[in-house]
């Protein structure tokens, strides 16, 4: 089955969320193939500065799916921006941000200090006591398959 990768990209922004997250799951499958989601890396990144947390979420997903494709550094550009999402205002959105640190840290090695670092000095008490044990743990679990890699 061909996919229209451009049209499946517009539809990660549409006001339904349950269309958007199937354009996520068909991206994210063809990311994990080929490398034909890379060349909307740029939009992915500005993906990262939306309000809505669904698609700072999406734009986090897709980046990391793409590690392994970024021949031209694009993650190494944006790294920054992307490591803000481990403190994002929503924990829903920095717990996804946390569990896919790996996958960048496995494509990136040249990244891992960073990831490290930011990891070890997240400030989760900004958020409240039932999602700080959940976002610590995360953070823990990604650490440790960090360190492993």
């Amino acid at each position: 089955m061909s996919v229209n990768i451009a049209e499946t990209f517009e539809l990660l922004f549409n006001k339904n969320n349950n269309v958007a997250y199937k354009a996520l799951q068909t991206l994210q499958k063809q990311s994990e193939e080929t490398d034909c989601v890379y060349p909307y890396m740029d939009r992915l990144s500005d993906m990262l500065d939306s309000d809505n947390s669904y698609i700072r979420t999406r734009g986090l997903t897709l980046l990391a799916y793409n590690a392994k494709w970024d021949k031209d550094y694009k993650i190494d550009e944006v790294i920054d921006k992307y490591l803000k999402h481990i403190t994002d205002v929503k924990p829903i959105t920095a717990r996804q941000c946390i569990k896919l640190l790996p996958i960048i840290a496995k494509h990136k090695p040249e990244l891992k200090s960073d990831i490290l670092s930011k990891l070890h000095k997240a400030d989760i008490s900004i958020y409240e006591d039932s999602m700080q044990s959940l976002v610590y743990k995360d953070i823990q679990k990604s650490l440790k398959v960090i360190q492993k890699s």
